[in-house]
């Protein structure tokens, strides 16, 4: 979910703590043995915990990739749960090291909250889900209907947008958080629940009966979710953005967590810079030689971590879409290691 940071408190609040905060947070995140990783407090395929407090899902998994990239051990990662309202001011004060917290990239959280997006893990699009029962189709019949929304959002100012322009009416009901909001829903305390389509996609299978409701077709807004964090440390933003370049290169160049120590003896260049047996491109960014190999041996490329958190053969049933590679149709791509 995507909260709008409010307020001028707030924002001088970033730019008293952003600086600060930064400074030199590989070292920090060598010494203390482990990458603090700020997630979503339960989002399905994205990041939710079971009953013994071990997480997983897709924003999950690229955290355990930076830790494999900076301690050869994928577990060496420790999550801090955070509502939308928190997240930019636990990264701006450093009690989070990065966001992986389906945050949506935009202009205004770029370019004024101290902050640096380092890629896009997952393309989005807003939508909305409807009960079976009430016969909706479309959006285009939406009119006069309550919409359960979280607060402050840019859900809610997508919804605004849509129905403003497209001349519909609605009422919408709104909440502080994404819990309240679906349980709203569930409730029958409004007619409908809109939010990202994949995490409508989530939401959806952790309801009673999912077979009840329905997502309609209409996505009606760009939302690029990737890791977050704090600018002003280049060292930092680079290893955070080439983990997640990695493991695209990976899965375009066919290395996976099953084959990718037979990989190391492959003839194939890109494949050897990318494994570390050719050049070092991990030491100017403070890790070893390897760090790739590391990364792709202990969680896999993205299309392992794709399609085991979020796929066709999970509970969210999401086919990769825009989410595949660019030779595949889809949007994703990493430059080359060289």
């Amino acid at each position: 979910m995507k909260k709008i940071l409010l307020g001028v408190a707030v924002v001088a609040a970033f730019g008293l703590t952003a600086t600060a905060a930064s400074a030199d947070v590989l070292s920090d995140i060598k010494a203390k043995g482990f990458v603090q990783c700020g997630v979503t407090p339960s989002t399905p395929g994205f990041a939710i915990p079971d009953a013994n407090n071990n997480w997983a899902g897709l924003d999950v998994e690229y955290c355990r990739a930076l830790a494999a990239a900076v301690f050869n051990n994928a577990d060496a990662v420790r999550y801090s749960p955070l509502t939308s309202t928190e997240r930019f001011a636990a990264l701006a004060n450093g009690e989070v090291d990065v966001l992986s917290r389906t945050t949506t990239w935009t202009m205004g959280r770029d370019t004024s909250l101290g902050i640096s997006f380092t890629g896009v893990t997952y393309y989005d699009g807003q939508g909305f889900m409807v009960r079976k029962a009430d016969g909706i189709t479309s959006a285009s019949q939406l009119s006069g209907a309550t919409i359960c929304i979280e607060k402050g959002t840019t859900t809610e100012l997508n919804a605004a947008d849509y129905f403003a322009a497209n001349k519909l009416e609605y009422k919408p009901v709104v909440f502080e958080a994404e819990d309240e909001t679906v349980k709203a829903f569930e409730d029958h305390r409004c007619d409908v629940f809109t939010t990202d389509s994949s995490a409508l996609a989530g939401e959806r299978a952790l309801l009673a009966n999912p077979d009840d409701y329905i997502i309609l077709p209409e996505i009606i807004s760009k939302e690029p979710l990737g890791p977050v964090v704090r600018a002003g440390d280049p060292a930092w933003f680079n290893v955070s953005r080439w983990t997640y370049f990695a493991l695209l290169d990976a899965e375009e160049l066919g290395v996976s967590s099953k084959n990718v120590d037979e990989m190391l003896g492959s003839d194939n260049p890109e494949i050897k810079r990318l494994l570390g047996v050719e050049g070092d491109f991990g030491t100017p960014m403070g890790l070893t030689k390897d760090w790739a190999y590391q990364i792709i041996k202990l969680v896999g490329n993205y299309s392992e971590i794709y399609e085991k958190t979020v796929g066709p053969n999970t509970p969210l049933k999401l086919a990769r879409g825009l989410n595949a590679l660019w030779k595949d149709g889809g949007i994703q791509y990493a430059p080359p290691i060289r």
